[in-house]
């Protein structure tokens, strides 16, 4: 497990870094993001305890997000040098996991979306007139971890999930993979809790397309279904 000085070593510091996990620019922070006066070793301590144990699912996001290998490895060691830079503004025993996901997600969203390695924002207008018909809403979706899918998790369900509009994949990675509540994904990704939820079914929708020809080929039948 890397620690925070090789993190902070192999991490360049960029001048332009100028936003803060929530956002907010440094010499216009939030009301609501206090400044904690800790000491060094307060730091370290909050950084070796509370985050660093997240690193192996911060490189999960990362890589599901990025879909390369280095990408992901340069976008958590990013996370991780912002995270120190900014630890003033955590608050130590509060969710760690979720303050580090917020801070993965927006350098995502500012620095690797400009590089076009990721398809253009979703069209939500186009998505709506599909997926808001009567029988989508009818359609009820659940957790995809209680889904008879969930045992298929391979090659293909990582391929059909990598083909989802960004802002639809991380949704899915966030509840049914990473296991957030709906309150820290509205968090996470700065969205309201409604948002969250039709994002959520319309993405659970597309997956479940994607994967219907591979679950009948594995015997996987809806009808089935309990």
């Amino acid at each position: 497990m890397a620690t925070i000085h090789e993190v902070m070593s192999d991490t360049p510091t960029r001048d332009d870094d100028q936003l803060l996990p929530d956002g907010d620019s440094i010499d216009q922070p939030s009301a609501d993001t206090p400044s904690r006066g800790y000491t060094d070793e307060q730091k370290y301590q909050i950084f070796n305890k509370e985050f660093m144990p997240h690193i192996d699912s911060m490189y999960n996001f990362a890589f599901r997000l990025t879909t390369d290998e280095d990408d992901a490895n340069d976008l958590v060691q990013d996370t991780y040098l912002k995270a120190f830079r900014f630890i003033s503004s955590f608050e130590q025993g509060t969710n760690a996991k979720a303050w580090l996901f917020r801070i993965l997600k927006n350098s995502f969203i500012n620095d690797y979306r400009k590089k076009s390695k990721e398809p253009a924002k979703v069209d939500y207008q186009d998505v709506e007139t599909t997926y808001n018909s009567e029988d989508a809403e009818a359609e009820h979706t659940v957790d995809l971890r209680a889904e008879s899918v969930s045992d298929l998790i391979g090659d293909e369900v990582a391929t059909a999930l990598n083909s989802l509009p960004v802002d639809f994949r991380t949704v899915i990675i966030l509840c049914d993979i990473e296991g957030f509540t709906y309150e820290e994904m509205a968090k996470i990704l700065d969205i309201p809790i409604g948002t969250v939820r039709s994002r959520l079914h319309r993405a659970r929708n597309l997956l479940k397309e994607k994967l219907r020809d591979y679950a009948s080929s594995m015997g996987y039948n809806e009808e089935n279904e309990d």
